[in-house]
C-alpha cells in the first residue's frame, strides 16, 4: 500500500515522516478496475462490430418453445447456477481473484458474498498456482470447490495443479481418491485483448485423461453444464466466453428450476437439417447458426447445426448420426487449426462415418497466429459468418 512520505507538524511546520496510508484502492481490486476503465475510455480503437459478436438469431427461431420462457443473459444463468449449488450443497465454495467484494471481474459472482459469507465466497491474492492448489487440496479432502480464473490464459500459472494433481489423482489412487473440483472462467478471444489473453484452451484440456471439459453457448447451456460440473466427482473445466456473458437467450421454464442439470457428454442439435452437418462449440455456435440461415435464404440449403456443449467426452453418436443423414460435415471452432477440437471431430468422422461421406470433411478455425490487437487483423484471425459461408458453399459446390 502506498504511503505519504512527509507531512508538516501543526506546531512547528517541520516535515516529518508519516505512516498514514494514502487513500488507494486495495491492490487486489485495481487491475480489473483499470482494465474496465481503459476499455470504456479508449476512443482510438474502433468498437468491436456487433456482427462479430454473433447476435442470437434464435429468438425468432423459437429456441425455447416451452411455456414460461424468459430472456436470461449467460452471466445471470451462471450466477443462478452458482447460487443454487451453494444453497443446496454445504461442501461447495467458490474462490478466485475478485470473486467476493468486487462481485467478480465479469460480475458472474454478483451478490454471492452477501448471501453466503466470506467463508464460502473467497477473494484470493493474484496467485493462480496458490489458490488453484488450495482448491485441488480441498477437493481431495472431500469438499467441492469452484475455482474461478479471471481468464483461462492465467490458468497457465496453475497448469501443474490442474494436470498433475487434479486430473491424475483418481487414476493414480486406483479409483479410491476422487477430486471434485470445478475450474471455470472465460476462454478464447474477446474484443481487443491481444495474444496473451485470447487463446482457446479447449483442445489443451480436452487432450488430458482425467479431465472433463464443457463449453457452453446459451444461457441454458451455461446453467445446466455448470451445475453438472459442480456435482460431478471428476475435475471439470468449464470454458466460458467473455463475449457471451452479456448476451441474452430464451430460457425455458424447465431450465429456470433449481433441479435443471444438463448431462456432460451430450451434444444438442440447435438447428435440424438434411444437406450439411456443422459442428461447433461456444461462441462459434451462434456464428454457425447465422451462416446456416444465410445458406437457407440464398441457396435453399438445410444445414444441421450441432452445439457440442461437451468437448470431453465428445458425443460421437450425435455427430455420426447427423453425418449419415447429410453426407457432409464441417467443424467450426476458434482454436488453432493444428491439433484442435475440429481435428479430433473430423478424425472420428472419418473413422466412424467414412462410408457416408459424399464430400471431403472441412473445418473453419482460428488462424495459425498469436491473436493480433489491431481490430481488422483480429477479425481475420477467427471464424466469421462470411468465412463459414464461403467454406460451406465450396463444400456444397454452390
Amino acid at each position: 500500500m502506498s504511503r505519504r512520505l512527509t507531512t508538516k507538524s501543526r506546531n512547528n511546520g517541520i516535515a516529518k515522516p508519516s505512516l498514514r496510508p494514502a487513500m488507494a484502492a486495495p491492490r487486489l481490486f485495481r487491475p480489473a478496475a483499470r482494465l474496465l476503465s481503459s476499455r470504456l475510455s479508449a476512443p482510438r480503437r474502433p468498437a468491436f462490430p456487433q456482427s462479430a459478436c454473433a447476435p442470437s438469431i434464435l429468438r425468432s427461431r423459437g429456441y425455447a418453445t416451452e411455456g414460461g420462457a424468459k430472456e436470461v443473459t449467460v452471466r445471470d444463468a451462471l450466477n443462478e447456477a452458482l447460487a443454487e449449488e451453494l444453497e443446496t450443497n454445504p461442501k461447495t465454495f467458490i474462490l478466485g481473484e475478485e470473486v467476493a467484494q468486487y462481485n467478480g471481474a465479469y460480475k458472474v459472482t454478483r451478490g454471492l458474498l452477501d448471501r453466503f459469507g466470506p467463508k464460502r465466497v473467497i477473494d484470493t491474492p493474484i496467485t493462480e498456482a496458490g489458490f488453484c492448489g488450495l482448491a485441488v487440496g480441498a477437493a481431495l479432502a472431500g469438499l467441492h470447490p469452484i475455482c474461478e480464473f479471471m481468464t483461462f490464459n492465467f490458468a497457465m500459472q496453475a497448469i501443474d495443479q490442474i494436470i498433475n494433481s487434479a486430473a491424475k489423482t483418481h487414476y493414480m489412487s486406483g479409483g479410491i481418491q476422487p477430486c471434485n473440483v470445478t475450474f471455470r472462467g472465460p476462454n478464447g478471444f474477446a474484443a481487443g485483448v491481444a495474444a496473451q489473453h485470447s487463446q482457446d484452451y479447449s483442445a489443451w484440456y480436452g487432450s488430458i485423461p482425467g479431465l472433463k471439459v464443457v463449453s457452453p453457448w446459451s444461457s441454458e447451456d451455461a446453467k445446466g453444464l455448470l451445475k453438472a460440473a459442480i456435482r460431478d466427482p471428476n475435475p471439470v473445466v468449464v470454458l466460458e466466453n467473455e463475449l457471451l456473458y452479456g448476451q441474452a437467450f430464451p430460457m425455458s421454464e424447465a431450465a429456470q428450476k433449481d433441479d435443471f442439470v444438463l448431462p456432460i457428454g451430450k451434444a444438442k442439435i440447435e438447428r435440424p437439417g438434411k444437406d450439411l452437418t456443422i459442428v461447433s462449440l461456444s461462441r462459434c455456435v451462434g456464428l454457425s447458426l447465422n451462416a446456416a440461415a444465410e445458406l437457407k435464404e440464398k441457396y435453399g440449403v438445410d444445414a444441421e447445426v450441432i452445439n457440442l456443449r461437451s468437448v470431453k467426452p465428445l458425443d460421437v453418436e450425435t455427430i455420426v448420426q447427423s453425418l449419415k443423414k447429410t453426407g457432409r460435415i464441417m467443424c467450426v471452432e476458434s482454436g488453432f487449426p493444428m491439433f484442435g477440437v475440429s481435428s479430433e471431430i473430423l478424425a472420428l468422422a472419418m473413422e466412424y462415418g467414412f462410408d457416408y461421406l459424399t464430400a471431403p470433411a472441412v473445418r473453419v478455425t482460428g488462424a495459425e497466429v498469436p491473436t493480433p490487437y489491431a481490430v481488422g487483423l483480429e477479425q481475420m484471425s477467427f471464424p466469421q459468418v462470411d468465412t463459414i459461408l464461403s467454406q460451406a458453399t465450396k463444400l456444397l459446390r454452390l
